[in-house]
């Protein structure tokens, strides 16, 4: 009988972490952040906030200048002296106030033609006409430096 209540345990322990996780729970949001002030973005809190086109390796992204959404987490551009993007394997990118308040620095969420693909994540910066490597995908934070 032990042995059965034990096997019960165990079976009903696995089909609980293999159970499907709440929707709200999984959705992918970004974090914008300077140590004191935090907040939390999704897809539509950014399509919220007005949309822009830029344009790297020939794909026309959509999304948010970077300077937008810095004021709208609180954060005053002007005021900082860096921007660090946050992917989620643990790959940064700096960007000095030249890049981070240009216009065209946007933080993508689409493309022209529909959704981001699997290779950019749902969110990612584009920089037109920087190297590659400024151009974080499977952006998770923003971390902003005073």
């Amino acid at each position: 009988m032990k042995r059965f209540l034990l096997f019960a345990l165990v079976l009903a322990l696995a089909l609980t972490a293999c159970a499907p996780k709440n929707a709200a729970s999984t959705e992918t949001t970004l974090k914008v952040s300077d140590g004191t002030i935090s907040k939390t973005y999704t897809v539509e809190d950014l399509k919220a906030l007005g949309a822009t086109q830029a344009a790297f390796k020939d794909v026309t992204y959509v999304g948010v200048p970077l300077s937008v959404l810095l004021e709208d987490a609180g954060l005053d551009p002007a005021k900082l002296s860096a921007v660090k993007a946050v992917a989620d394997d643990g790959f940064t990118a700096n960007y000095d106030p030249a890049l981070f308040t240009a216009a065209d620095t946007i933080v993508a969420y689409a493309t022209a033609d529909g959704a981001m693909s699997a290779e950019d994540g749902v969110f990612r910066m584009v920089l037109p006409n920087q190297g590659g490597k400024l151009n974080a995908r499977h952006l998770t934070e923003i971390v902003a430096i005073p």
